[in-house]
């Protein structure tokens, strides 16, 4: 599996067929895994963070979530195949573990989020099997609640839903201490999953742009959104400078 890297991020070059058969293969395994989906946004402020950009650089696998990285990647000498949205990802893998005996824990939202997800994901895929859900909003003794129930109930996927760059940092942290195999950053998934935050149309998702129609849903994104082109424009200014690496 090769490594594309993008303004000091590494990215797997996979297709999402790929990436879900890797996550499958890391809930069999033994060891602990960290699965990150950094997209243009997360690449800019992992350029101002050192240690957001350790971490991204130490996730087991990272998967180019965002057709932003998608195109970057073609100034490289190892282009990406396509766009890995965590979000379908994780659909993908519910699917294949339906039936199986791996559990999954929901963290992170707002107050009642995880749990609205919990039940739209059980009516999706039935047998999936859910073994808990915490909310987002904590502080360190509740903290300690929400590791705690984790390690009791052992789940083989932990899905962290807390914002980056918090929720990488959140699991670096603390894999260390949790009982689980693998640890993925969900972003805003849960709101998604529950029909909180509805997802683009297929029309958007199909030719990448999930993130115009977040725009025009919410233009108050708009400050977020002047990321993307600069971070086109430093990935150009990298290239023409000699500093683009595969």
């Amino acid at each position: 599996m090769s490594i594309c890297r993008i303004l000091g991020v590494p990215f797997n070059n996979i297709s999402p067929s790929e990436a879900v058969d890797k996550m499958i293969y890391l809930l069999n395994g033994s060891g602990k895994s960290m699965v990150f989906t950094p997209n243009p946004e997360m690449v800019m402020r992992a350029r101002k963070d050192r240690e957001f950009m350790e971490i991204l650089n130490s996730g087991t696998m990272n998967v180019p979530d965002g057709i932003g990285i998608v195109y970057a990647s073609r100034f490289t000498k190892e282009p990406i195949k396509e766009r890995v949205a965590g979000y379908d990802m994780l659909l993908s893998v519910f699917d294949r573990i339906k039936d199986k005996d791996k559990t999954v824990y929901f963290f992170g939202s707002a107050p009642g989020i995880a749990e609205r997800a919990r039940a739209a994901i059980e009516e999706r895929f039935p047998g999936i099997k859910i073994v808990g859900c915490a909310d987002g909003y904590f502080d360190r003794e509740k903290e300690k609640k929400i590791i705690a129930d984790i390690n009791e109930k052992r789940p083989d996927l932990l899905l962290v839903g807390i914002g980056f760059p918090r929720q990488e940092k959140w699991i670096y942290d603390n894999i260390g201490n949790l009982n689980i195999r693998t640890a993925v950053g969900v972003g805003g998934s849960f709101d998604g999953w529950c029909g909180n935050v509805p997802r683009a149309p297929q029309f958007f998702v199909d030719h990448g742009l999930e993130w115009f129609y977040r725009l025009m849903k919410q233009p108050s994104r708009i400050g977020r959104m002047m990321q993307l082109p600069l971070f086109m424009l430093t990935v150009i200014k990298e290239k023409l400078t000699g500093g683009m690496r595969q």
